[in-house]
C-alpha cells in the first residue's frame, strides 16, 4: 500500500510541473501581429545573382596532323668500305690526308713495287722473243721449211708470253690501292715503311653524299607502307631540327622474332652535317592529313564514360562530348563534337557545370625567374 501511494504521488507531482510550464509559455509576449494581407510565413531574403566563373579558353583550329609511326635506327654511309691490300708488301707512299675527300680511282696507298716491275720487264722481254719466233716460223711455214705443228707451237708460245705480261701488269697494279668511289677517308692505321699483309686494314672510306637509316615498324602497319613515303629523322646532335628522308626499300620478309618489318630510308647529306653511326629517331609518315580539327590538350576532361570539353557559347559553358584521335605538340585531334572556330575552356573547368555563366580572362603571363 505504501509503494502504491508513493507512485501516485510522483505522478501527481510530474503533472503539476508540466501544467506550470504550459501556463508560463502561454504568458510569454508575442511579436507584433502581421499586417493585413501579409502571410504568416517569414519571407526569405532574395539570393544574390551567381557570379560568372573566370575561365581561360582556346580555339578549335585546323592543323596538319599526319598519320605516322615512330621508330629508332642508326645512320650509315651510302657506301662504306675498309681499304685493304690484295698483296703483301711494304708501304712506300700514302696519297691522302686523314679526314679529307678523295676521288674515285685516286691512289690512296702505294706498296713497294720493285719486284713487280722486274717481273713485268721479264715478261715483256719474253713476249718480244715469242713474237719474233712466231713471225719467223710463219715465214718459214709459208716457204714450206717447217711443219704446221711448228707454226702452231710458236703461236701458242706467243699467246703464253702475252698472258704473262698481263699477269705481271696486274700484279704491279695491285701494289697501288685506289679509291673504289668518291668519299671521305678516315684515320689511317698504317705509316710509310710499315709491312702489311694481304687483307690488312689500312683506312676506312665513307661516301657521305647521302646517308641511309635502317629501322623497324610493327607488322600491323604493313598495309600502309610503300616506297617513296616521307620520313623525318632527328638526332641528338641537332636538337630541334628534323632532316627529310625518303623510304626507298622495304625488306620482303617480316622478322618472325620481333614481328617487325625492316625499312631503309635515304637522307640527302650534301651539307655534310650528319655522320654515320649517329643514333636517329625516325618518323614515317603513313598518310598526309593537312587539315585536322584540334584542341589544346588541357581542354580535354576524361571520365569513365568518355571524354568531354566545355564550350563557351554566348557567355555560358556548354558540356560537349568529343571523340579524339592523334596527339601532336600539345594538341589533340577531335574527330566529332566540335567545329573549327569554337572556343573551349582550357583552365577553370573544375568550377564549371553545364549552363554556368563564364567570364573569359587572358592566360596568366609566365613568371620570370629571379624577378
Amino acid at each position: 500500500m505504501a509503494s502504491s501511494k508513493m507512485v501516485v504521488g510522483l505522478c501527481a507531482a510530474g503533472l503539476a510541473v508540466l501544467a506550470a510550464y504550459a501556463y508560463q509559455a502561454q504568458r510569454e509576449p508575442r511579436g507584433p501581429a502581421p499586417a493585413p494581407g501579409a502571410t504568416s510565413t517569414p519571407v526569405a531574403a532574395a539570393a544574390p545573382a551567381a557570379k560568372p566563373v573566370a575561365v581561360e579558353v582556346g580555339e578549335v583550329r585546323l592543323v596538319a596532323m599526319p598519320d605516322e609511326v615512330s621508330a629508332v635506327g642508326t645512320l650509315a654511309s651510302s657506301q662504306s668500305v675498309m681499304v685493304r691490300p690484295e698483296i703483301a708488301g711494304r708501304v712506300s707512299a700514302i696519297g691522302f690526308r686523314d679526314g679529307t675527300e678523295v676521288g674515285k680511282g685516286a691512289v690512296m696507298v702505294r706498296l713497294d713495287d720493285a719486284t713487280q716491275r722486274a717481273e713485268l720487264a721479264q715478261a715483256l722481254a719474253s713476249l718480244e722473243l715469242a713474237r719474233s719466233n712466231a713471225t719467223r716460223t710463219e715465214d718459214l711455214f709459208r716457204r714450206k721449211f717447217v711443219s704446221g705443228s711448228a707454226r702452231d707451237q710458236a703461236s701458242a708460245n706467243l699467246r703464253v708470253a702475252e698472258a704473262a705480261v698481263e699477269l705481271a701488269r696486274a700484279r704491279l697494279l695491285r701494289s697501288e690501292i685506289r679509291a673504289p668511289f668518291t668519299g671521305v677517308v678516315g684515320i689511317r692505321r698504317v705509316s710509310i715503311g710499315d709491312y702489311v699483309k694481304e687483307g690488312a686494314d689500312l683506312v676506312n672510306l665513307e661516301d657521305l653524299s647521302s646517308l641511309k637509316v635502317d629501322f623497324r615498324v610493327p607488322e600491323s602497319n604493313l598495309a600502309q607502307i610503300r616506297t617513296g613515303q616521307s620520313v623525318g629523322v632527328t638526332v641528338d646532335a641537332y636538337e630541334g631540327r628534323s632532316f627529310d628522308a625518303v623510304d626507298e626499300a622495304i625488306d620482303p620478309q617480316v622478322d618472325a622474332q620481333g614481328r617487325a618489318l625492316l625499312l631503309r630510308a635515304r637522307i640527302d647529306n650534301r651539307e655534310r652535317l650528319l655522320r654515320p653511326g649517329l643514333f636517329a629517331r625516325v618518323r614515317l609518315v603513313l598518310q598526309d592529313r593537312p587539315s585536322v580539327a584540334s584542341i589544346p590538350e588541357e581542354a580535354l576532361i576524361p571520365t569513365a564514360e568518355g571524354q568531354y570539353v566545355f564550350v563557351v557559347d554566348e557567355g555560358k559553358a556548354r558540356r560537349v562530348e568529343v571523340t579524339t584521335g592523334a596527339r601532336r605538340q600539345a594538341r589533340v585531334e577531335v574527330r566529332s563534337g566540335l567545329a573549327s572556330g569554337m572556343r573551349v575552356v582550357t583552365a577553370g573547368q573544375i568550377k564549371l557545370r553545364d549552363g554556368a555563366a563564364v567570364s573569359v580572362v587572358e592566360p596568366a603571363a609566365p613568371s620570370v625567374a629571379g624577378r
